[in-house]
């Protein structure tokens, strides 16, 4: 997607975990990548932030292009996301969840196997079912 085309856009900013643990963040739909790393997702997104602001300014500068109207939506890999949140989500839990067995769900972990499409979508439908379950609940 050239940058002409994005203004009041959105398009995917991917969160991927690296061998090294780090992760690092990039836009594969643009024209010209914009890149952001760090040993977390929260100093990754800060670096790409500060990328996306440069670029930004760069463009500012010659009368093109700006980033500024365009709306990043961050999304991760399976193998990415499993990994940054398995201190929180065991794999016996996404197994009940998902009803994906845990030695499937390793597999996407180590990036031995990738799922499939149906896979992936079924393993973000039982997230998004849980997630809104959890946002009803109330204490007394």
């Amino acid at each position: 997607m050239k940058w002409s085309e994005l203004k009041k856009m959105k398009t995917t900013a991917l969160i991927e975990r690296g061998d090294d643990g780090s992760f690092g963040i990039f836009t594969p739909d643009l024209d010209s990548t914009i890149v952001g790393e760090g040993k977390t997702v929260a100093e990754a997104k800060e670096d790409f932030v500060n990328s996306v602001n440069e670029v930004s300014a760069y463009f500012d500068g010659t009368g093109n292009q700006s980033l500024k109207d365009i709306e990043f939506e961050y999304k991760f890999d399976v193998a990415s996301f499993l990994q940054y949140y398995s201190n929180i989500l065991s794999l016996a839990g996404l197994e009940r969840l998902t009803g994906i067995n845990q030695g499937q769900l390793s597999h996407y972990v180590t990036g031995r196997r990738k799922p499939s499409a149906k896979t992936v979508e079924k393993i973000e439908k039982s997230l998004h079912n849980f997630a809104a379950e959890i946002g009803q609940i109330q204490f007394v």
